[in-house]
């Protein structure tokens, strides 16, 4: 009969949880104005996105968790010093039986209070709280180390969105371009100056500037959503970023050099902005992308960078100090083999229908309990994990090198070629110019110009990207060399990070 009661019970229970259930729906969350760390049309700084992110980071506060349940774990290991209070009362009956004769003795709750504490155990606990605390010093360095990761993240994304702006600048001055040149050839063609097929191909550069740009403007709302994505940012308003000083272009557009065309009847009417076309953006209103110099080179020499990863690198902190906590574990296991002196003091009481009893007593004890055998593999296996951890050392400090060392080559050989991409990209203006020339006169052809003019436009793109690639190669080596300032602590504040130094630990 219970047990249909209690089927019933669970039935009943189910069935309005079946019904409730809906109204427990997960919702999206949404962030009030008040909580959405960025306004509308805000122009956000480099550092203003990495203190979003790093503000509202999920994998930082879990690594502030994991540090916090290190914290704890030191305490736990301290407590071993701390008495053990233990306390307990039961309920007795006891019977007696002799020959034909039974009889029993009805016992009342009885209480049982004892202090225990343990006095000396030959450095097993030393060891033990020592193996805590470099395990606590590990979880901070892990700490740093995610915060290193979400600067990188912020900046890759960052220079992603300055690089996908300048490419939707130099598409949006090549449509106007190509959108002049048809005005032109438009105007040619009906003055039998010249073919049907100039005007065709004209139309079809310039439909293909267009879904150029098309695409570029995508590139660069997806770049803009990724940089709010990596800043944990949902539903982000509309933000705009400013300029760095290795990606220091300005907004100004230049007039196109090439030769005016409004001196030829039905081409009044062109479209608005084609008469002001723009090639691309300059700096200090030169021609083009020209003399593009970085004002912070990076300070370090390869060598340099290789020295301040090993002194700085916080993974390698942390297996450093995983180490040192193997260390203390294998002392804890080798001191397995002493005994434990502990003191204990203890009070009882028992009631019975005869008679009370009191009990009181003071104790002291040196006790072992140890499986020799069991207790030198456990040996052996903690050695074998010192040198695991050792292990991990040497290789991440050879892996380190080699990926220091590749990345400061790429670094220095986008550094050189900017320059380089900065003439290539003069000289191909340059024979665009002489090429609209020729064929402003009757000298070139219509190929001859649109080839000139895909050499530019290619040129500018390989220049942008070849500014974004040293951008990158230069945020990678910062993070592998941890040369980022951490003001982020651990007691969510924003200030200088106070590391702890294993060496006040004493081994």
């Amino acid at each position: 009969m219970l047990v249909k009661k209690i089927r019933v019970l669970f039935f009943i229970i189910s069935m309005l949880l079946f019904f409730i259930a809906p109204s427990f729906s997960a919702e999206p969350i949404q962030l009030s104005a008040q909580e959405m760390p960025i306004t509308e049309g805000a122009n956000l700084s480099l550092d203003d996105c990495i203190n979003i992110a790093l503000s509202r980071s999920p994998n930082i506060k879990q690594m502030r968790y994991y540090w916090q349940m290190a914290k704890h774990n030191v305490s736990i290991a301290k407590a071993q010093y701390a008495p053990t209070l233990s306390a307990g009362a039961g309920y007795h009956q006891d019977w007696t039986r002799a020959w034909r004769h039974t009889s029993s003795t009805r016992s009342l709750p009885s209480v049982d209070v004892r202090l225990r504490e343990m006095i000396w155990n030959f450095g097993k606990t030393n060891a033990n709280i020592r193996m805590e605390k470099f395990y606590k010093i590990a979880a901070e360095h892990d700490f740093n180390q995610e915060v290193i990761e979400t600067i990188y993240q912020v900046k890759l994304k960052y220079y992603a969105v300055l690089a996908a702006q300048a490419i939707v600048e130099i598409d949006k001055a090549n449509v106007q371009i190509n959108e002049r040149n048809y005005q032109r050839t438009k105007a040619y063609f009906e003055e039998g100056i010249r073919s049907k097929i100039d005007l065709v191909n004209a139309e079809v550069y310039l439909s293909d500037s267009k879904i150029a740009l098309i695409k570029s403007e995508k590139e660069y709302k997806n770049a803009i959503i990724a940089l709010g994505n990596t800043m944990y940012v949902a539903n982000a308003p509309n933000f705009t970023i400013k300029r760095t000083d290795t990606f220091n272009f300005d907004h100004n557009y230049l007039p196109v050099n090439l030769v005016k065309i409004t001196n030829y009847k039905d081409i009044s009417n062109l479209p608005e902005e084609v008469f002001n076309a723009t090639l691309t953006k300059s700096e200090k209103n030169e021609n083009v992308l020209k003399d593009y110099v970085f004002k912070n080179k990076f300070p370090m020499s390869f060598d340099e960078s290789v020295q301040y990863a090993y002194e700085n690198r916080y993974d390698l902190k942390s297996l450093e100090a995983t180490k040192d906590a193997m260390k203390q574990a294998l002392l804890y296991t080798k001191r397995e083999y002493y005994p434990e002196l502990s003191g204990s003091v203890g009070y009882g009481y028992m009631n019975s229908n005869i008679t009370g009893s009191n009990s009181f007593d003071i104790a002291v004890e040196l006790t072992s309990s140890i499986n020799p055998i069991q207790t030198k593999h456990k040996i052996d296996n903690a050695k074998i994990q010192v040198n695991m951890a050792q292990n991990d050392i040497d290789q991440l400090k050879q892996n380190m090198y080699f990926e220091i060392q590749k990345t400061y080559v790429d670094m220095i050989a986008y550094e050189e070629q900017i320059p380089l991409n900065s003439v290539k990209v003069r000289q191909t203006l340059e024979n665009l110019e002489l090429a609209d020339g020729r064929y402003e006169v009757g000298l070139g052809d219509f190929i001859e110009v649109q080839d000139a003019k895909a050499n530019y436009n290619s040129a500018q793109h390989t220049y942008i990207q070849n500014i974004f690639n040293y951008n990158v190669a230069r945020a990678t080596i910062e993070k592998e060399i941890a040369s980022e300032k951490i003001t982020l602590t651990l007691e969510d504040k924003v200030n200088d990070t106070n590391r702890t130094d294993k060496r006040k630990i004493k081994k």
